[in-house]
Parts: structure tokens; sequence; C-alpha cells
């Protein structure tokens, strides 16, 4: 009986307790199979291109290749999380409009109000959740390649500035005209003299 409960505690797969939750949210954008031709044919590997994040502002995208699928995935996921980005939110929004271009891919996105969800696709959608933005606006210019996309949605959001910041650089960047209201003097009623 006590041999018994020794080899159950040295089992390291016996379920002692509960696991702990895992920190990111790791989601798989890719995987495609590439080959290196060489003498004697070609080698086949396998690339795949992961996206991790906290759903709190931390994200980072990774891409590895591997000569199993499990193998390209978790070497991915570990080039991710030493690529970690914090994003700047605003009310689960973004605070500005923002864009970038990788390759031939261009990624716009703009800030929307409560309620109005995700409107993103395929890839830009994925990155978003996972960074924990719950309400935006997408476009995709450009090309439809996934791995450009996800480094040009990336280099969106890291060129977000914080909303205070964001209405001084935008000041200072273009000068803009006051309003007339502003400007303008209230008018004296001059009493036309009767001749």
């Amino acid at each position: 009986m006590a041999d018994q409960n020794n080899q159950r505690s040295r089992n390291p797969r016996a379920g002692n307790g509960p696991q702990e939750e895992k920190q990111f949210d790791e989601r798989t954008l890719q995987v495609d199979r590439v080959a290196r031709v060489v003498k004697g044919g070609r080698r086949f590997r396998f690339r795949a291109l992961v996206v991790v994040g906290d759903k709190k502002g931390k994200v980072g995208i990774g891409s590895a290749k591997g000569a199993d699928v499990t193998i390209a995935v978790t070497k991915a996921t570990d080039v991710a999380k030493k690529h970690l980005t914090q994003v700047t939110l605003y009310k689960d929004t973004l605070p500005h409009e923002t864009e970038a271009k990788v390759s031939g891919a261009h990624i716009l996105l703009m800030p929307a109000r409560s309620g109005t969800g995700l409107i993103a696709g395929g890839v830009v959608r994925t990155i978003l959740e996972v960074a924990g933005v719950k309400n935006v606006l997408s476009k995709s210019l450009g090309s439809s390649n996934k791995t450009n996309t996800a480094y040009a949605t990336i280099k969106a959001l890291d060129l977000l500035v914080a909303q205070k910041d964001w209405t001084t650089t935008k000041n200072k960047t273009k000068k803009i005209a006051p309003l007339k209201s502003e400007t303008a003097e209230p008018k004296k009623k001059v009493a036309k003299a009767k001749a």
C-alpha cells in the first residue's frame, strides 16, 4: 500500500491539484508546408504563424519552421512570447486611427463606439481579439498574405499613443485653424443716422 502511494506521488501526470491557467491565449493563424530543394530532391518542413496575447493589451506574433507541425507551432509560440508588445487601449477600443504597411499588406484600424464589436476579418480579427480590443473598425487595403497582414497589424498597434499624447502630438503636427466663432468678435449694432 505504501509503495502504491509513493508511485502516485512520483508520477508527474497524476492530478495532485488544480492545474494553473494559461497566462496567454495562443492561436495558430496559419500552417504551411514548405520545401527546400537539395541535390537528392525536396526536403519538406512545416512553417507555423502563431499569435499570443493576454487580452489585456499585450500581443505578439511569431513564425517558425519545424520537421513536424507540433514542433513548428511550439517554436513559433516561443518566438511570439519573446516579441510581445504593449497595445495602448482606450475604453475597449483604440485611442485614435492608425495604419501601417508591411511589404504589400496595408492595414487601417479605426476606433469604434461601444457595442460595435470587431469589424475585421481573418488574421486582423484574431490579433485584435487576443490583444483585448473589443470595438474597432478595420480595412485591409493591400495584399491578402497572412504573414504580412499579421505583421502590418502589429505595426499599426505599435504606432498607437495614449489619448492625452495623441491630442498634443496631433496639434503639433497639424496646424489647426481655430473655429470662426472663437476668433470673430461679436458684431456691434451700429445705428444708422437718419439724414
